[in-house]
């Protein structure tokens, strides 16, 4: 059964966006208690493209609940993270996202690792007050990468040629159809400067979200968590690393399971038991399961959504990706 406040959301609606009050609220765990922390899935590759299934771009969904958990007044929101990464600006927007909710809200975010939360997945925990990793967990892997694919040699072995007219001599730039002696300095140079650039923004946001997470945990008496260890940018070269690692670096705060995650959620909150909901969108496609909706039935289990491109699909070109290079075949 959804909660109440799920049923009356039509206060909030003038107020509140579209999306925000178009989400179901679900119950994950039950206490006895009107106390909720709300559980973020952040699982697959973070991409701005708009998924198929419900019509809207994992950015914009991430949005609409922690909108959702804010005019809910959750106690704390936890962030289960399952991703390689993706592209650069998706993952940008969801920090912003993450770090903004916080600040105005003064509700922590806890980030809860799970199998793989590397580059990009490591990027959007990096402003949680709190980041959770299994010792096993694969995270790390701090870097920006452009890739990209040079078939010129299969053009030149079946007898094709590229007959390019281009207003500038760096309008084809990166262009897979180029031999390797006509790619000019100047832009491997532009390429080079640009993947610098959100490299020095990634650890930015590692710099920060630390820091400043830090400086909150001694503020409110709590000790036991991670400060950054002096040599950890020595380990921002690609690398993945083991939930242990990070921790050894103050990348993350505490090594532990989802449980782990919760019962630090709810001693940052200054609770002893809370409801577990998720805030989930409504499928937007025909079937079985929209007749259901169309016949007033509706399922109290949180609905699991890969929020992102499928790892085995090709990621798009031209776009720079913080992503595990592992998950580029």
């Amino acid at each position: 059964m959804f909660a109440k406040s799920d049923l009356d959301w039509s206060h909030h609606h003038d107020t509140r966006s579209p999306g925000a009050s178009e989400l179901h609220e679900a119950l994950i765990r039950n206490a006895d208690t009107e106390d909720k922390i709300a559980v973020i899935d952040l699982q697959g590759v973070i991409s701005g493209e708009v998924l198929s299934g419900i019509g809207t771009s994992i950015v914009d969904l991430v949005a609409d609940q922690l909108e959702r958990a804010a005019v809910e007044g959750v106690a704390a929101v936890i962030l289960k993270v399952d991703s390689p990464g993706g592209e650069v600006l998706a993952s940008d927007e969801i920090y912003l996202l993450i770090e903004k909710f916080q600040k105005e809200h003064e509700i922590p975010v806890v980030a809860s690792m799970g199998s793989l939360a590397a580059s990009g997945g490591y990027y959007v925990s990096a402003p949680c007050r709190w980041i959770v990793a299994n010792e096993l967990t694969m995270t790390g892997s701090i870097g920006v990468i452009f890739h990209s694919y040079n078939y010129r040699g299969l053009m030149d072995k079946v007898g094709v040629r590229p007959d390019i007219t281009k207003s500038g001599k760096l309008k084809d730039m990166a262009s897979g159809e180029k031999s390797p002696d006509e790619v000019l300095p100047e832009e491997r140079a532009i390429l080079q400067g640009m993947i610098n650039e959100s490299f020095a923004k990634f650890k930015d946001v590692i710099r920060s979200g630390r820091n400043h997470a830090a400086a909150l945990n001694e503020k409110d008496g709590v000790s036991d968590g991670r400060r950054l260890a002096a040599n950890w940018t020595e380990y921002a070269d690609g690398r993945i690393l083991s939930g242990q690692q990070a921790l050894d670096l103050g990348l993350v705060d505490e090594l532990g399971n989802f449980e782990v995650a919760v019962q630090r959620a709810l001693k940052l909150s200054g609770l002893e038991q809370a409801k577990l909901v998720t805030y989930h969108p409504q499928f937007r496609f025909p079937g079985f399961l929209s007749l259901l909706g169309q016949a007033g039935v509706r399922s109290a289990a949180p609905v699991k959504v890969d929020l992102g491109l499928p790892l085995q699909s090709r990621l798009p070109e031209g776009r720079l990706y913080f992503l595990s290079p592992l998950h580029l075949r």
